[in-house]
């Protein structure tokens, strides 16, 4: 799959208003506008995007400016909906399809798997569909065990698919951008937890290439590989690592599909020490591929075997107490850490 057209803004830049600070919501909600400026051919559709603004008020705003032809609202069919944004995106048009559930898209999988992902191969290139599929994912906020998933893992098995988790603000707005120029079909997970985290953002128009880690901090002793929420929980464990000598280096890698491999495998050849975490189901989860990869590529650095870290086998609970204990957190994530640095 190729990735999206070079631009003069394609890579993320110094913020252009020195210290402005916004929430992980707005900062989509932001890319979505000015890529919808740029680009006539540019239009969200989705239950409750127009007038509501989204269940998550992600398109706050964006119906006063661009009217209901670009700001659709739709019954509840996300099979029909995903179907919509392929015929749309083959025709030439850069839809952005609004699922309000990651887990929804369960009803609508034959359309993402079996026509948006393989249809410009089957047709040689010829036609495209540059189509954005944005979804929120993630436990946290009690919705239950149809409200929480996170299934990046069933996504990214897809060639033709691209899927971007971005984990803070300033990446929520860039990988958006990018998202949304790319000639393929992009599904971007938006975590329900993060929508008010804050950071700088820049007010410009920016894009972060698809397929780019981040390495959130330099350390020495082990890696810590996390994705979309994991992140803030993997800095706050080499917080609290730090504290006893510990020096960990936290690496984002941003997009699940492409994976960037080589930043990863750089990571493992300084620190000898892999730990993958991710919110999702540790049985056939994304860290399982990233850990292959790994031993593929870095085995001879290893100092001892991959550990990972993500939530049990089980449906992710309503119960506060309950989902507290299910989802993966920064004491989960020092105890893996602790454990590797056991192992030989």
């Amino acid at each position: 799959m190729s990735t999206a057209t070079e631009t003069p803004d394609s890579t993320a830049t110094a913020p252009s208003a020195a210290g402005r600070v916004t929430t992980y919501v707005k900062a989509y909600n932001e890319a979505v506008a000015q890529v919808m400026r740029e680009d006539d051919n540019v239009f969200v559709a989705g239950e409750d995007v127009a007038a509501y603004g989204g269940v998550f008020h992600m398109y706050d705003g964006l119906l006063a400016e661009f009217g209901s032809r670009r700001m659709v609202d739709t019954p509840i069919a996300e099979m029909g909906l995903i179907g919509l944004g392929v015929g749309a995106a083959a025709r030439g048009l850069r839809p952005i399809i609004d699922i309000m559930f990651m887990d929804f898209l369960a009803v609508a999988l034959d359309q993402v798997v079996n026509q948006a992902a393989k249809m410009k191969f089957m047709y040689g290139g010829e036609v495209k569909v540059p189509m954005v599929i944005a979804v929120a994912y993630g436990a946290g906020v009690s919705a239950g065990a149809q409200h929480s998933q996170s299934l990046e893992a069933w996504l990214a098995h897809t060639p033709g698919l691209k899927v971007v988790m971005p984990s803070n603000a300033y990446d929520a707005k860039g990988l958006m951008v990018s998202a949304v120029r790319d000639d393929n079909p992009v599904v971007f997970m938006l975590n329900k937890v993060l929508l008010g985290a804050r950071a700088e953002v820049p007010e410009d128009v920016y894009a972060i290439p698809l397929g780019e880690a981040s390495v959130a901090r330099d350390g020495e002793d082990v890696t810590i590989v996390a994705f979309g929420r994991m992140v803030s929980e993997a800095l706050k464990a080499a917080d609290i690592l730090a504290e006893s000598g510990v020096s960990v280096e936290v690496v984002d890698p941003r997009t699940v599909q492409p994976l960037d491999t080589a930043t990863i495998v750089k990571s493992a050849s300084k620190t000898n020490r892999i730990l993958v975490v991710h919110e999702a189901v540790t049985f056939g989860g994304i860290g399982a591929e990233v850990a292959a990869q790994i031993q593929e590529e870095a085995f001879d650095y290893l100092d001892a075997p991959v550990l990972r870290v993500g939530a049990p086998f089980t449906p992710v609970p309503f119960s506060t107490p309950l989902e507290k204990a299910y989802v993966p957190d920064a004491d989960r994530i020092v105890a893996g850490v602790r454990r590797l640095l056991e192992r030989n």
